[in-house]
């Protein structure tokens, strides 16, 4: 399998939320990271975003659109698309399900070592996802009230 073969095969292990699937895709020390928080995961915890947007977003997509490979590195421009039935968890908390729909632009960068994902770096656009499910009320009040 080539660079894109191998994370096109991530990409499908994602969509059947195959958690252990998905661990065994990376190296023994690979990341994780959700560049839109701040927050990387390793070992175990690479199944957290996962199985976060699994429960949030059942019906939980990754629209594939083109996908770069230079060496060990595979770019990816996607959507992500769902819509929010379950309990979303977001930094400290939880956002309660909105029945919205989320199509959010996002890019993916792999870097990849013998056939595994070694780092993965995601960003997905956070601002877009909160305000296509309706929860950036307060933002807008709060940017209203200060002018």
């Amino acid at each position: 399998m080539d660079n894109r073969q191998i994370i096109r095969r991530a990409y499908q292990i994602a969509e059947d939320q195959d958690s252990e699937g998905w661990i065994a895709a990376f190296t023994e020390d690979g990341t994780f990271t959700d560049e839109s928080v701040g927050v990387t995961y390793r070992g175990r915890d690479l199944a957290f975003p996962l199985e976060n947007f699994a429960r949030a977003f059942p019906d939980m997509h990754r629209e594939l659109f083109t996908l770069y490979a230079a060496g060990d590195i595979v770019v990816v421009q996607l959507a992500l698309q769902g819509t929010h039935k379950g309990p979303l968890s977001v930094g400290g908390g939880t956002l309660d399900p909105t029945g919205r729909r989320m199509d959010a632009p996002c890019c993916d960068v792999f870097e990849l070592e013998d056939g595994k994902i070694k780092r993965f770096d995601c960003y997905p656009s956070g601002t877009v996802i909160l305000a296509q499910l309706g929860v950036l009320g307060a933002l807008d009040a709060a940017v209203r009230a200060s002018h």
